[in-house]
């Protein structure tokens, strides 16, 4: 066995973005390994897991009576202890090639309003799922990096990182946080809301993928430029037989109105929060927006056109997170100004 190969048994350090939608792993010198959703589908009966990430996604809403498919996080935060510890288990396996005997150092990133109960389930699920040392950062800190935000200057950045469960609103001066807020509204509640939306104006039930699919299709923050329809499925309250329907990207918009009134509220509020020297560095950058939410069409105009700032999307809204808490892998005095306890 040569030095190198030894060597790089032991460099088995991660970074993970453990979303409440999407859970991203990226493994020093290799970039991201492991990019799923964060469900695990789990046997009832022996209490075996049948499926993680994308394969489990499949599952959503179709399993028979014997299995059951769970997402372990909810609003950016663990709900479900012992399945998230399966996930992560599985996860990191994955990452390793199912090298069984590496011990990482792992760098995870959370919500910043998360409480101390909160933070001690994600420490003793990673430290569970074989962990030697965890480091917890901040995810809007963690985005602001990955999406190449100068954060060591002594300038104002401000970034919008909407989540599956959380919107996280951050100004970030000197390598420290200025200002936060979540909020636990992001893509979950947008999905809900066309649900909701579709149920009470049309009498027809959709689940959460179709949902899903719904948003990222038709869905926006502002009026398009062209109409868009889209054919759903679904089944009816009334008559109990499935049924196709088509919908429009304006009635979409009115409902996921609610929801990104709640997102640009908040960012409204942290800019009244900041102080005047950052507010006049914003108003020279402007925003950046990262996160899988931000990728609703004409979001962006929305809010250039409610706060009058001029706005930026990360390069790869998907995996900011990610890739900050992966840069600081390899940048350790970084990681030990912005680790938090």
């Amino acid at each position: 066995m040569s030095l190198r190969s030894l060597f790089s048994l032991f460099s088995s350090d991660l970074a993970i973005d453990l979303g409440t939608a999407n859970t991203c792993v990226y493994a020093r010198g290799k970039g991201i390994v492991v990019n799923e959703p964060s469900i695990v589908a789990i046997n009832k009966v022996n209490g075996r897991i049948e499926a993680v990430g994308k394969d489990a996604k499949e599952m959503l809403g179709r399993t028979p009576g014997n299995i059951v498919a769970i997402k372990p996080m909810k609003d950016g935060v663990i709900a479900d202890f012992e399945v998230t510890e399966k996930m992560l288990t599985y996860f990191i396996k994955k990452a390793h090639n199912r090298n069984v005997w590496v011990r990482p150092r792992i760098v995870i990133g959370v919500p910043s309003e998360i409480t101390q109960v909160e933070k001690r389930a994600v420490k003793d699920s990673a430290y569970r799922a074989k962990a030697s040392e965890v480091y917890l950062v901040e995810e809007a800190m963690a985005a602001a990096i990955g999406a190449g935000m100068p954060i060591t200057e002594p300038s104002g950045n401000m970034i919008v990182d909407i989540g599956g469960g959380t919107t996280d609103i951050a100004v970030i001066s000197l390598a420290g946080i200025v200002y936060s807020k979540a909020v636990r509204v992001a893509g979950n509640e947008m999905d809900d809301a066309i649900i909701q939306y579709i149920k009470k104006t049309y009498n027809l039930l959709i689940g959460e993928r179709t949902a899903e699919a719904i948003k990222m299709e038709i869905g926006s923050a502002y009026p398009l430029e062209e109409r868009m329809t889209m054919e759903i499925k679904g089944r009816h309250l009334i008559e109990g037989v499935p049924k196709t329907i088509t919908i429009t990207d304006e009635e979409i918009r009115e409902a996921l109105a609610e929801t990104v009134n709640v997102i640009v509220d908040a960012v409204r509020v942290a800019l009244e929060r900041t102080p005047p020297e950052l507010s006049a560095d914003i108003v020279d950058r402007g925003i950046v927006l990262t996160g899988g939410g931000s990728l609703l069409k004409n979001l962006d105009k929305r809010l250039r056109e409610e706060t009058g700032l001029p706005l930026a999307m990360a390069e790869d809204p998907l995996s900011s997170v990610v890739l900050g808490a992966g840069k600081m892998l390899s940048d350790f005095n970084l990681l030990r100004k912005i680790s938090i306890d």
